[in-house]
């Protein structure tokens, strides 16, 4: 006496087909098209991060080991104090140069009319002492407008090439770049002009303070290696 055809699915213990177009009892459902499946981990949408990594705001570093988000660059290097120092060296050699060439211009200009001076004749003659006095203004003018135009050349190096490109030789040597924290930007002539008169400022007490300036970076428990300069600016240096 038969009782049925044999069961042909041994997990299905009633021997009962599943309605067409759907799940088998005991068998994991499959998920409707375009959904994630039950018990897997949904993919995040396009262009945003995923459930438990929040995203990174500007600024923000990377597990503290160095690395920095900052907007258009992406992640990038943090400047090591070590670098900063060679490239503040270098552009110290440039400068001093530049200074040397232009200090032996002014002393031969300053030696010309001193020797001019000579030539007002004999402290007897009336046009002897308006001549010893013309002569030696003039020196004064010469020294002072070499100390005023000193000034100028750091002003112009420091300043316009940090604001405009954002390095001077020296950084440009030592692959390094100071940018706009909060935009990945050239720091533009505002903040040039504040990073570089900072230290400027400071120099006036004995110098003491512009040194200060340049090692406050090991002062910044941040991990940016934030300068006072660079905080009052706004900028950070990173590694090309």
């Amino acid at each position: 006496m038969s009782f049925g055809a044999p069961n042909p699915d041994p997990n299905n213990p009633y021997g009962q087909q599943p309605p067409q177009g759907q799940p088998g009892y005991g068998y994991p459902q499959q998920p409707p098209q375009g959904q994630p499946g039950y018990g897997y981990p949904q993919q995040p949408p396009q262009g945003q991060p995923g459930y438990g990594y929040p995203p990174q705001a500007p600024g923000t570093l990377q597990a503290n080991n160095g690395y920095i988000n900052v907007p258009v660059l992406g992640t990038v290097q943090v400047a090591s104090m070590g670098r900063r120092l060679g490239a503040r060296l270098l552009d110290g050699l440039i400068i001093g140069v530049l200074y040397g060439i232009l200090t032996a211009v002014g002393v031969a200009g300053a030696l010309g009319l001193a020797e001019s001076a000579e030539d007002c004749g004999s402290a007897l003659d009336p046009g002897y002492q308006s001549c010893v006095n013309e002569a030696s203004g003039s020196i004064i003018v010469t020294m002072l407008g070499m100390v005023a135009l000193f000034g100028l050349i750091t002003l112009l190096y420091e300043w316009l090439m940090i604001a405009l490109a954002g390095a001077t030789l020296g950084k440009m040597a030592l692959g390094l770049k100071v940018v706009k924290e909060n935009t990945g930007q050239n720091p533009g002539l505002g903040g040039g002009f504040i990073r570089w008169i900072i230290p400027i400022v400071g120099a006036f007490l004995c110098y003491i303070g512009a040194i200060l300036v340049y090692l406050s970076p090991f002062f910044d428990n941040s991990g940016k290696l934030q300068g006072w300069h660079d905080r009052a600016a706004g900028t950070i240096v990173v590694k090309k």
